[in-house]
């Protein structure tokens, strides 16, 4: 998988400068790191994204982590997966119970680093996400215990106020690519 995943990187084009920052350290860590998806890998790993958009565009689809008490688009650790974008529908099927979803581009929607605090025996560690842009048939969903709640959030309601900066990103490249 590394060789897809820094194919994918090398081809995208990172909105703005914090995201080419962020390109910039996944690709060092992956051509550094052998294990570089492994969940084992302490100081960090690569994980996989879904922003899940409603079936008509207008809204996406956001859990209330429980782990770390914030609305974020589902996602999580790289498994048995044989692509990315298998980890990312994988995950976006167990966290949200939709399992009628179109990955409508095959390329990185968008790329983001961001530390996960320690937590048991866990220590902090960074994941380098890369999210996929999809689209559900339907607005039904259901929790998992991985989360306290999951909303449909209008793309026009993501701000500063409500949403911490790299949801606000994908809800601009959101408007962008629609």
């Amino acid at each position: 998988m590394q060789n897809q995943l820094i194919e994918l990187l090398t081809i995208h084009i990172p909105l703005d400068s914090m995201e080419a920052d962020h390109k910039k350290r996944t690709l060092d860590f992956i051509a550094n790191t052998a294990r570089c998806t492994c969940r084992e890998t302490r100081f960090g790993h690569v994980t996989a994204s879904a922003w899940i958009l409603s079936p008509d565009r207008t809204e996406v689809l956001l859990t209330h982590h429980k782990k770390l008490n914030r609305w974020l688009q589902p996602g999580g650790h790289v498994e048995n997966d044989r692509t990315i974008q298998e980890a990312a529908t994988r995950e976006a099927r167990e966290e949200s119970g939709v399992h009628d979803l179109e990955l409508l581009d095959d390329r990185i929607f968008d790329i983001d680093v961001h530390l996960i605090p320690a937590r048991k025996a866990d220590p902090d560690h960074y994941h380098y996400d890369f999210r996929f842009i999809f689209q559900s048939s339907t607005r039904e969903f259901s929790v998992s215990d991985e989360s306290h709640d999951l909303a449909w959030i209008k793309l026009t309601e993501i701000n500063v106020d409500v949403a911490e900066e790299s949801i606000i990103r994908m809800a601009n490249k959101t408007r962008a690519y629609l």
